[in-house]
């Protein structure tokens, strides 16, 4: 089973052969595909053959390309992440409103759910009760807005309540790195279950290339927050974007205990067979703890 995160920031030749993926720079090292779940290519003076990037597909590994601020800029993946994924699009395609609306509305649910629990595991349990009251409030696709009011309430008070997300600063940087990281891996799973991305439930943004992946991680942008809140006096540097990205290795319980990446997939997988019309029984999201 694929397990490694792999992260490549000096100048290197990737190619590949005999299962292996091969890196040739001050040494050469030697990892088997079946290991790699992940693969950043963190710097633009990295070379990759061809050869390696089919193998690579092949295997089913994410890969990541960063741009000379070494900030997540794009990522390569399979046209085809199932064996029948002309049916599983068209399965997409028609999907029912009852169905989308249920599945996101308790995808909204779980990521306040969630925050509630972070603020409460800090030790911000008035603050955490109110977003219990707003979870309590949620109707049907949120039409209420709850999941935007518990957003200002949660953000103001991990981080401050001159807080503004889309300030350029340290906080903000690590928090669109984090979820950078993340959504690429719901990208995968995504795929893996021949679906396409750009097709959401409740984001449908005609120029996000990502909306269903954006609908289906809500519940685990929580793992993100709690490792900046930790680190919120830091800078973003290399070795903060490592743990970042490591995040995917994360131990969490789902049923049992597991990776985070593989709680995604468990998650994602859950999602779309809800949607497809099984029974709402079947969904399984994540319960941070």
């Amino acid at each position: 089973m694929a397990w490694r995160s792999v992260i490549i920031e000096s100048p290197c030749k990737i190619s590949a052969g005999g299962n292996y993926l091969i890196v040739r720079g001050e040494e050469l090292k030697k990892i088997h595909l079946s290991e790699i779940y992940y693969l950043m290519i963190a710097s633009p003076a990295v070379s990759i053959t061809g050869v390696a990037l089919c193998e690579l597909c092949r295997n089913k590994v994410k890969v990541i390309f960063c741009d000379e601020k070494h900030d997540p800029y794009g990522e390569f993946s399979p046209y085809y992440g199932s064996h029948n994924c002309s049916k599983k699009i068209r399965q997409q395609a028609a999907w029912s409103k009852n169905a989308m609306s249920a599945v996101n509305t308790a995808l909204l649910a779980k990521k306040i759910e969630n925050q509630a629990s972070l603020l409460k595991k800090c030790g911000f349990a008035e603050r955490a009760e109110q977003l219990y009251d707003y979870l309590a409030e949620m109707e049907l696709d949120d039409a209420t807005n709850r999941e935007g009011l518990a957003a200002k309430v949660y953000f103001n008070t991990l981080f401050g309540m001159g807080f503004i997300r889309d300030e350029n600063t340290a906080v903000n940087a690590a928090l669109n790195y984090g979820y950078k990281v993340l959504l690429s891996c719901v990208n995968r799973e995504v795929a893996a279950n021949g679906c396409l991305t750009q097709l959401g439930i409740n984001h449908c943004n005609e120029f996000n290339e990502f909306n269903f992946s954006c609908d289906l991680m809500e519940p685990f942008r929580v793992v993100v927050d709690e490792c900046v809140y930790l680190n919120k006096g830091r800078e973003l540097d290399k070795e903060y974007k490592h743990e970042l990205v490591n995040l995917l290795n994360k131990r969490v319980r789902l049923e049992r205990e597991c990776d985070l990446h593989d709680a995604v997939g468990v998650c994602v997988k859950s999602a779309i067979e809800a949607l497809n019309g099984s029974t709402g029984e079947k969904l399984r999201l994540y319960n941070f703890e």
